[in-house]
C-alpha cells in the first residue's frame, strides 16, 4: 500500500478503521515513512481508568493497532494476514489529557514475523510507554 503516495497510504489506512476498535478510540493514522508508522489517539475519559489517567489497556491497543498496520502497509495484504501473536508494554508516565502519539518502528521485517518498537509519546513528546509487539503473516489460501 505505501508504494503509492503518502497521502493515499495513510487515506487507506484510516479507511479501514471504520466500525473497529480503532475508531471507537479514536485512533487516526497522521505520518509514514519508509520504516514506521504513526498514529493519534486522543486522551479523554473514555480511555481512562476509573483515577482519571490513560489506561493502560487503550495504549496497549493504540499499540498493537499502529503495529499491525504498519505491517499490513508494508507487506503484501493480497497474499497475507497479519496478526498480533505477542506485545508487551512498560508504562512510564501517566497522561490525563491531550493526545498521545504512537510511533512503529521495525526492529526486524522477517517474511513470516515481524518485530515493531512502539513509542507513545504526548504532546511535548514525552515518554508514555515502551511497546514491543511481534507480528505474523499468515498466507492467504
Amino acid at each position: 500500500m505505501f508504494q503509492d503516495n503518502k497521502e493515499e497510504a495513510l487515506k487507506r489506512c484510516n479507511a479501514i478503521c471504520k466500525n473497529t476498535l480503532m475508531e471507537t478510540l479514536q485512533i487516526e493514522f497522521t505520518d509514514i515513512g519508509e520504516d514506521f508508522l504513526t498514529a493519534r489517539m486522543p486522551v479523554t475519559s473514555k480511555v481512562h481508568q476509573p483515577d482519571g489517567v490513560l489506561h493502560g489497556g487503550a495504549s496497549v491497543a493504540l499499540a498493537e493497532s499502529v503495529g499491525s498496520a504498519a505491517s499490513m502497509m508494508f507487506l503484501d495484504v493480497e497474499k497475507v494476514f497479519i496478526r498480533g501473536i505477542e506485545i508487551s508494554a512498560n508504562h512510564v508516565k501517566s497522561i490525563s489529557e491531550g493526545d498521545v502519539f504512537a510511533k512503529a518502528t521495525y526492529l526486524h521485517k522477517g517474511r513470516t514475523t515481524q518485530l515493531w518498537q512502539i513509542k507513545i509519546t504526548n504532546t511535548a513528546g514525552d515518554l508514555i510507554s515502551l511497546v514491543k509487539l511481534t507480528t505474523i503473516a499468515l498466507p492467504k489460501k
